[in-house]
């Protein structure tokens, strides 16, 4: 008679230099999104727990801002050390690591990233994110070589976060490197997130994906307003936000001409909030000036960022 295997449960940072894929990564093995995207470096701004579970066991992968250099330089903004300090502060009490790094370029930050964990002194798996997008296949070997060379890792795993390939063998290492023991949050929660803060952030995303060229940093989203209300053709959330930015020129650029790029931005946050919350969403959008609120510590932690 065979006896089932345990289930096992555990906390898993993912941890990476910015814009390396990590938050794809999360969305893909909790399979929903739950960290925002885009093409812009340091999007993620907050540690998240994105809550992937499967038949073998519950993984909590704690999503967090991309390890950079420049800390303690006097050109780094407040926000920049608070986020900092989130990704290193996501590395305390995990059971094992994951490393992000791009298929093909290991820079400094790579090596910021993997000295982190080695301080941290947790298992660590390597995810070489980004393999479809290798042409010549025959030279990610040498690749994988040399950077395994002189560091330690619990298994080496290339994939595809985008397309979702090569995870399988992922989950199941990470599994198998965290104990025994039930799983910490149902099978239905994706993660510890509210429904606030998870509005605020796909408000956010719109902002970085159509102004990041424009408006890479200078903008933050604040709920002042959250409720659902009962309709004839179900429920509805009905949500007031703020755009924070830090000078009136940047206001312009948020609101457009006429109001145009506002609404654009509203409607695809709304529509991505819809998705996710499974409601219909009323979106009322505000833009405000609030000067230097990036290098303010009490202005960030107003906007949550200390959490």
């Amino acid at each position: 008679m065979n006896t089932p295997a345990a289930s096992r449960s555990g906390a898993v940072a993912v941890v990476g230099r910015p814009n390396v894929g990590k938050s794809t990564l999360v969305n893909a093995l909790v399979g929903a999104k739950v960290s925002i995207v885009s093409n812009r470096p340091q999007t993620t701004r907050h540690r998240l727990l994105g809550i992937a579970t499967f038949p073998a066991g519950q993984l909590q992968l704690v999503d967090t801002p991309g390890i950079h250099r420049g800390e303690r330089s006097q050109s780094a903004t407040a926000m920049h050390r608070m986020m900092n300090r989130a990704a290193r502060g996501a590395l305390e009490g995990v059971d094992a690591a994951v490393l992000v790094v791009e298929a093909g370029r290991w820079d400094e930050e790579d090596t910021l990233a993997y000295e982190a964990l080695r301080e941290a002194k947790v298992p660590v798996v390597l995810v070489v994110n980004q393999v479809d997008r290798i042409r010549e296949k025959a030279t990610l070997l040498p690749y994988l070589q040399q950077v395994v060379e002189g560091r330690e890792f619990a298994g080496v795993h290339p994939v595809s976060a985008l397309k979702r390939t090569g995870l399988d063998a992922l989950v199941a290492e990470l599994l198998a490197l965290v104990p025994e023991g039930e799983p910490a949050y149902a099978e239905d929660e994706i993660t510890d997130k509210s429904q606030r803060f998870l509005a605020a952030e796909l408000l956010r995303e719109q902002l970085m994906r159509q102004l990041g060229a424009e408006l890479p940093y200078s903008t933050t989203v604040e709920i002042e307003s959250f409720s659902e209300e009962a309709t004839k053709s179900g429920p509805m959330m009905r949500i007031g936000a703020v755009v924070w930015v830090e000078r009136d020129g940047q206001k312009a650029i948020v609101i457009g001409k006429g109001g145009a790029r506002l609404r654009e931005i509203g409607t695809k946050a709304r529509m991505s909030m819809e998705r996710l919350f499974g409601s219909k969403v009323f979106l009322e959008t505000f833009v405000r000036v609030r000067a230097g609120w990036s290098d303010d510590e009490a202005a960030l932690r107003s906007f949550g960022y200390d959490q």
